[in-house]
């Protein structure tokens, strides 16, 4: 007799996605999303995002993740003029060596330690050296900054299952409206439907908008294939936490009030970050910390997040945080009514009660 799905198993975070749900453009305006609402008591309501203020209490704290996403994605040739693509992930080098990079290449095969990829008549890319994971250890080879090379240069990294090439209007639609810090290879996606326009009614109603930064890696999306859960690694990400965000957080959990976490990467990053006093420390970091059915949440009381992959590590997170039967409901009731989904999805709101 097989087991009924219970969350402890990768397998029970399958679902059927119709053809033609994936969202490969943005809505003509951010705020026109969908909200998916998931209530203390398991209860769905549908709305549209700028409902979202009327879910907040004055006193809560709403925390974004202002990491902005990098151009990343690199397309050239080899000398020999077969085609070759570059994805930076994360600098590689110290603060001397800004130049020095652990990226993903293709054809992982031929592109090997001591090979070339041409990009432009002013930058092309060295392979240094091979790394764990697949990776590679390259070498940006240019008389501009990395900031001006990758902005004359590169494309947006948009998830392969858009199915298409980057365009004009993902320089500024993959990318929310606060981002403020380069360093992701993928967008913290809960925050792309903020507008400043909503972004103003949210502090109206009493609600404090505070920050972190943690750089989105693409280990985030990995999905897990381990038949145990505890056996899946987490690619290690790193954050900054101000200390204005800190006290505005610790403030909420000493008094009343709640912590809204606008995204997974943003709830990740708090949770993170707690003491042996139950604080949110401030300060940089960096973590690898899998959220999963069961957790014990010490920081976030309520979640703004997209509608995620199967068998990712972005599902189990809401599942742990909403619940997983209640969680795979919602996403059932989401299929059914049509939402869109992935990165430039719809939302949800996983709403938990006031406290204090």
């Amino acid at each position: 007799m097989s087991t009924p799905p219970d969350g402890s198993r990768p397998a029970d975070y399958d679902y059927e996605l119709p053809a033609g749900r994936i969202a490969c453009y943005p809505t003509a305006r951010r705020d026109q999303s969908r909200l998916l609402v998931l209530g203390p008591e398991g209860d769905l309501a549908h709305a549209t995002f700028p409902d979202v203020v009327g879910l907040m209490d004055e006193g809560d704290v709403l925390v974004v993740n202002e990491s902005r996403v990098l151009p990343a994605r690199l397309l050239g040739h080899k000398p020999t003029g077969a085609p070759s693509e570059v994805l930076l992930l994360r600098t590689a080098g110290t603060g001397e060596d800004p130049y020095l990079w652990e990226a993903l290449v293709r054809p992982g095969g031929k592109l090997k330690p001591g090979r070339r990829v041409l990009v432009a008549d002013d930058l092309s890319i060295d392979i240094v050296d091979s790394a764990p994971g697949s990776t590679r250890i390259v070498r940006l080879v240019t008389d501009r900054t990395v900031e001006e090379a990758l902005e004359r240069h590169g494309h947006m990294p948009l998830p392969p299952y858009l199915g298409r090439d980057d365009e004009p209007l993902d320089r500024e639609r993959y990318q929310t409206v606060y981002a403020r810090e380069p360093g992701s290879v993928a967008a913290p996606t809960a925050g792309l439907h903020f507008t400043p326009e909503v972004l103003a009614a949210v502090e109206a109603a009493g609600v404090k908008r505070v920050t972190v930064t943690l750089h989105v890696g693409i280990g985030t999306f990995r999905p897990v294939d381990a038949d145990d859960l505890a056996q899946h690694e987490m690619h290690e990400e790193s954050y900054h936490i101000p200390f204005a965000t800190a006290e505005a957080v610790n403030a909420v959990l000493q008094g009343r009030g709640r912590v809204w976490a606008v995204g997974t990467t943003t709830l990740r990053t708090l949770e993170a970050s707690v003491s042996e006093h139950g604080l949110v420390t401030p300060g940089p970091g960096s973590t690898d910390l899998f959220v999963r059915p069961p957790y014990d949440f010490k920081v976030v009381d309520c979640l703004l997040t997209n509608f995620h992959l199967p068998r990712s590590t972005l599902l189990m997170l809401v599942a742990a945080f909403a619940g997983y039967e209640a969680a795979m409901a919602a996403y059932r009731e989401a299929i059914r009514s049509e939402y869109r989904f992935y990165s430039y999805g719809d939302a949800m709101a996983i709403v938990r009660a006031a406290t204090g």
